[in-house]
C-alpha cells in the first residue's frame, strides 16, 4: 500500500468545539498516523499519512466536523511524508 500525506487547513467555526480531538479518533478508526493542531489564525491544521482511499475518507469526515462546529472551507495540499508514528494532538 503506497503511503501519501496531505496537509488540511479548516476554515470556520473549528476551535473550541473538540475539532482537533474529532479528527484524533477518526485518524485512529482510518489507521492514518499523523497529527492536527490549532493555528493562531483561528484554523484548525492535519497533517495526515494514508493510502489516498483512507484520506480520501478523512476528508469526509473533516467537511462534517464534530456537532459543535461549522466548516466553511478546507485548503488541501499534498505534503512530503514525514517519519510519524500514530496519530497525536500537537499543541
Amino acid at each position: 500500500m503506497d503511503r501519501v500525506a496531505r496537509r488540511y487547513f479548516i476554515r470556520g467555526r473549528v476551535q473550541g468545539v473538540g475539532f482537533r480531538f474529532f479528527v484524533e479518533r477518526v485518524a485512529h478508526e482510518l489507521g492514518i498516523r499523523g497529527y492536527t493542531r490549532n493555528l493562531d489564525d483561528g484554523r484548525v491544521e492535519v497533517y495526515a499519512i494514508g493510502t489516498p482511499e483512507q484520506l480520501e475518507e478523512l476528508l469526509g469526515y473533516l467537511r462534517r466536523g464534530p456537532r459543535w462546529a461549522d466548516v466553511r472551507g478546507i485548503d488541501e495540499q499534498e505534503a512530503p511524508v514525514e517519519k510519524v508514528s500514530g496519530f497525536r494532538i500537537a499543541w
